[in-house]
């Protein structure tokens, strides 16, 4: 999973490369583009987990045949969501750039990249539940072979459609387009041949399906979701330093995707884990897991913003030529990474909770991640110091939200430890 998910950080970095040399309103457009793609992503994601939970727990107890339609029923269910979504956003583009605060001329340009983008999410979201399925089964190696042949496929793909073609920004979804088709076909033809997706979903009982499905995906789903709140948030308030703040906002939001794909690898591969160290009330087990988990991810993320700290001037002088937008990247680079640590364990927190069942605390903490930690730090440090004090406040928010999301997590694991020995 970790190799899967490098790849589709990597082949996006790559875009942002690409359109990067297509000037300053590319960039800034596809930097209003990303809290609507985290909004897709946190909704697949919500039912991603879901999936794992479910189909995990039911193939543990022998029932080979429901695991498999309940796989049918996610495919269904989040295609059909995931459509509905890409077209509420379709329809409302207008009213929604304006209170994210893009400058009118920058409409026409989001309008003609956000058809084919909105395609191209669509078509992630239906591969990203054929992946689901595949780990709810234990195979997560299908997964990350069809993720990073489908991100060389992008990559390959992107100076073609964007330059060759002459397609600009849009070029860059419709390379999208294409790679995630070919994913498409490539698991989903698997899944059938497994037997592993079933549509004969009259014979599940659907209400309690749904219902079951529902109590996890829900918190979940709205868990997820928070993420994409705050960075539509954060980017309104970027905004208002102009063009070029955005477009740097915006490479940099890319390049955090990037610097924790160990975290989201972490937040796949640990849940299966935890579902049946539950199981078999092994609570001790999960606690160490988790704990070594966490003390990981907080060198490992510390050792990335290093990194990113030393090579800011050259990083932010290869996305883009733009004098205006170089600066405040450089000063991003400079200081928000060193935060990713706090994010990192944050992340993790909201997954290991939903893979305890504790999905109301795993919202939980979302929410007191927005509105308690990163949000007003980031009001607080523009109001201070302009762009660059909002940086910090992004620095100071991150590492709050990772402190609280681990208080509340050992809270969690008292109250689980307790429920689990009443019983004997």
């Amino acid at each position: 999973m970790l190799f899967g998910v490098l790849s589709l950080m990597s082949f996006q970095l790559v875009d942002s490369i690409f359109i990067g040399q297509l000037g300053r309103d590319p960039l800034a457009a596809l930097g209003f583009t990303v809290p609507m793609q985290q909004l897709i992503i946190g909704l697949q994601v919500g039912l991603g987990i879901a999936t794992t939970a479910i189909i995990s727990r039911t193939l543990g107890a022998g029932d080979d045949t429901r695991a498999e339609r309940l796989g049918g029923l996610v495919v269904f269910i989040g295609g059909g969501m995931v459509l509905l979504l890409a077209g509420l956003l379709w329809l409302c583009r207008h009213p929604i750039l304006q209170l994210l605060g893009a400058e009118p001329g920058l409409m026409p340009l989001i309008s003609t990249y956000w058809i084919p983008w909105l395609g191209a999410a669509w078509l992630g979201a239906m591969a990203y539940f054929g992946y689901s399925v595949c780990r709810s089964h234990g195979d997560t190696r299908l997964p990350g072979y069809v993720m990073v042949a489908t991100s060389l496929v992008n990559i390959a793909l992107d100076p073609l459609y964007i330059f060759v073609f002459d397609w600009g920004l849009p070029g860059a979804a419709l390379a999208t387009m294409t790679a995630f088709t070919l994913g498409i076909l490539g698991v989903y033809p698997k899944l059938l041949h497994r037997g592993w997706l079933r549509f004969d979903l009259s014979a599940l009982a659907l209400g309690p399906a749904v219902r079951q499905l529902g109590g996890i995906m829900a918190p979940a789903m709205m868990s997820q979701l928070m993420p994409p709140l705050a960075a539509s948030l954060a980017t309104a308030l970027v905004a208002g330093f102009g063009t070029a703040a955005v477009a740097a906002w915006g490479l940099g939001t890319r390049l955090e995707f990037f610097s924790i794909v160990v975290v989201l690898a972490l937040t796949m591969s640990m849940p299966p884990m935890i579902g049946r160290f539950l199981g078999s009330g092994d609570i001790d087990r999960i606690h160490k897991l988790v704990r070594i988990a966490v003390r990981f991810v907080v060198v490992w993320q510390l050792t990335i913003g290093l990194v990113w700290l030393v090579l800011s001037g050259f990083v932010s002088e290869l996305f883009t030529a733009d004098a205006s937008v170089t600066t405040v990247l450089h000063s991003y680079l400079v200081q928000v990474p060193l935060s990713y640590c706090g994010l990192g364990v944050c992340m993790l927190m909201v997954s290991v909770c939903n893979a305890l069942g504790l999905s109301m605390r795993a919202l939980l903490v979302s929410v007191l991640r927005l509105f308690l930690c990163y949000l007003p730090c980031l009001w607080i440090g523009s109001q201070i110091g302009g762009i660059e004090g909002l940086l910090s406040g992004a620095l100071v928010g991150n590492l709050a939200a990772g402190t609280q999301a681990y208080l509340f997590y050992r809270q969690g694991m008292v109250k689980l430890r307790t429920t689990v020995t009443e019983p004997a």
